[in-house]
């Protein structure tokens, strides 16, 4: 899963993702497209359950589920027709899972703007320019569709494409379609760009940081970028003084990247024991076999049963032996779907 930090240029985005990494890995510069190759990094998903479960269990390791952030070359109007580095920048969008537009929302006039004026009209040139490259893709699709279609896919195809083009001629994205699921299956197949989850994040000065994560939802996000630069760099212990100073219990970073994990439909089951406890990402939805089969392809292959505990009632009763002598330990079957949260122990055959 991979998620793509995109704005215009100089809105922050570099200076993010540095941030999220908690290292200097992209060059942050006051001039556009200081970034022209993508930047990747693997982040850490915040989870206090594991810190929990590494204490019940004395482990020695804490392992937690991950994320890939991208940081992509800044969006310039006409980016669809090659302006800037469009070309390059569209198709590095196509790789990606979810996309983070970052909005510039801050005051410093000591940073370059190069084509930003305000959030709202930043986020309408962004979309519109993913909007209009997904009409061009569209719009070669129907040249192709001639011929009266014949088989089931082919009529959902067809279907698909005309609903995706009144749409996007109407200037709104192919994820507001509604699709029957032979017609979603099918334009899949096209990887448009506006089919993408999309999230707002505005990059706020540091004096409105405290009020503003109060507005936070779903699809719309607050953060600091140059607070965010700071916390990276300091320790935990000065990290917690640094926060309670702007009067934030945690860095809304955080709330950034579980956001983003939670839309991209993704949940946690854990492991633990005195090796290490463990967070264990998965698509909501997928059942025990499959999830087994996260940890190794053999537990998926050899499956025989899961041993689930709620966290919850692990936390509670204090350890899996307790846990089982109470009633709270269940043996689930390779149908189970997998729940946030289970503590799980599969049982393997050789």
């Amino acid at each position: 899963m991979k998620i793509g930090i995109v704005g215009l240029p100089n809105v922050g985005k570099s200076t993010l993702f540095n941030a999220f990494l908690q290292r200097q890995q992209a060059l942050s510069a006051n001039y556009p497209f200081a970034t022209i190759e993508p930047n990747v990094g693997v982040v850490d998903v915040p989870d206090e359950r594991v810190d929990k479960l590494a204490e019940l269990s004395n482990s020695t390791k804490k392992i937690y589920a991950n994320i890939t952030f991208v940081d992509i070359a800044g969006i310039v109007e006409g980016a669809h027709k090659g302006e800037g580095l469009g070309n390059q920048f569209l198709a590095n969008i196509r790789e990606v899972d979810l996309i983070l537009v970052v909005l510039r929302d801050f005051s410093d006039e000591n940073v370059v703007r190069e084509g930003s004026k305000d959030p709202k009209s930043d986020y309408e040139i962004i979309l519109t320019e993913l909007i209009l490259k997904d009409l061009e893709t569209i719009q070669a699709q129907e040249k192709k569709l001639k011929k009266i279609p014949q088989t089931k896919e082919e009529k959902a195809f067809k279907s698909a494409v005309e609903k995706v083009r009144d749409y996007l001629q109407e200037s709104l994205p192919a994820k507001d379609v509604q699709f029957s699921d032979e017609e979603l299956e099918q334009i899949k197949t096209l990887h448009l760009l506006t089919m993408k989850p999309m999230i707002k994040l505005y990059n706020v000065d540091e004096t409105k940081i405290s009020t503003k994560v109060k507005e936070n939802t779903a699809d719309k996000l607050y953060i600091s970028a140059k607070i965010e630069a700071e916390l990276a760099v300091l320790s935990e212990e000065d990290r917690k003084l640094y926060l309670g100073e702007l009067g934030l219990d945690d860095s809304p970073l955080n709330e950034v990247i579980k956001v983003s994990y939670e839309t991209l439909g993704l949940q946690t089951f854990l492991t633990t024991g005195p090796k290490e406890s463990r967070a264990w990402k998965f698509k909501k939805g997928m059942n025990a076999k499959q999830c087994a089969g996260i940890i190794h392809t053999d537990f998926e292959k050899n499956f025989i049963k899961a041993e689930v505990i709620k966290y919850a009632d692990f936390v509670l009763a204090g350890s899996k032996l307790k846990a089982k002598e109470q009633g709270k330990l269940r043996l689930e079957g390779k149908d189970y779907l997998m729940q946030d949260g289970d503590v799980v122990e599969f049982k393997v055959g050789a």
